[in-house]
């Protein structure tokens, strides 16, 4: 069981300045075995670039680059000269800016080099480069994930790739330690920190009038001649717009607990699971 500290913190109140090593301990005194500590391999400078202007440049071999100015603000020496291959995207977006001296998952170092007759200074990056997701059609750009922040922000911390999640052996007779609720509320035991049940409270979809539609539980394969389920509940969910991005926070939570964002439909289902 992966458990990504910042999804455990929503449940039951971890220290901020509690280590990865920390959590494990705690889990480890009340009878779970530790595996390993799961974080995205990057490091930074890693910050928001708004893209000033850019020139195509159709090269010999076919492809065109864009040499583009793009400002990640003047604590990280302002408007730089960056190469990208990609054609995605355009003058005035915000996007994520690897400068040299970060370091990318596989371990890739970027350092400013000469490409294409241009010293590129810096990489424009897609998602699949910084580990958000597998997708690598094209740049990342920010106003597709509803997000607008200031030019040289870390964008480590802004899409949750500072995140960590550790990783427990789950015995079979603890299958309730299988969810996020179930790990909190051991680590409350463990520690006598707060824990705050989401299973408990007001739900004001639950208070509302039901509608839908009749559903009867048929099992015609019942063990012992008992039925396997007495109850099934299901929820409709409207106004989902399956063309929108999954939020990066979502993405990262998922990776780090070992699910892989495969569209935002899959991964609410994924996530609340």
């Amino acid at each position: 069981m992966r458990v990504p500290l910042s999804w455990l913190r929503e449940y039951v109140d971890v220290p901020a300045e509690a280590t990865p090593e920390d959590v494990l301990a705690a889990l480890v005194s009340v009878g779970f075995e530790e595996e390993d500590v799961h974080r995205f391999e990057l490091t930074g400078p890693v910050v928001v670039g708004e893209v000033i202007e850019f020139t195509p440049e159709p090269q010999s071999n076919g492809k065109t680059i864009r040499w583009c100015q793009v400002d990640v603000g003047a604590e990280h020496g302002g408007v730089r000269g960056i190469v990208c291959g990609a054609g995605n995207f355009f003058a005035g977006d915000k996007v994520v800016v690897t400068l040299p001296g970060a370091v990318l998952p596989g371990p890739f170092p970027i350092a400013a080099r000469k490409t294409y007759g241009h010293v590129s200074d810096g990489m424009i990056a897609s998602a699949k480069e910084l580990g958000l997701g597998s997708e690598h059609s094209g740049i990342l750009r920010l106003v597709e994930l509803g997000i607008d922040a200031p030019v040289g922000t870390d964008a480590i911390a802004l899409l949750g790739l500072d995140d960590i999640a550790v990783e427990i052996n789950v015995t079979p007779d603890r299958g309730y330690a299988l969810s996020l609720r179930g790990v909190a509320r051991e680590y409350s035991h463990a520690t006598g920190a707060a824990f705050r049940d989401p299973g408990t409270g007001h739900d004001e979809a639950a208070s509302r009038t039901p509608t839908g539609f009749p559903l009867a539980v048929d099992d015609r394969a019942p063990i012992r001649g008992r039925a396997g389920a007495s109850e099934f509940v299901a929820r409709i969910v409207r106004d989902v717009d399956p063309s929108r991005p999954t939020p990066p926070w979502m993405i990262t939570r998922l990776s780090l607990a070992g699910i892989r964002s495969l569209g935002v439909l899959i991964d609410i289902t994924n996530y609340v699971m």
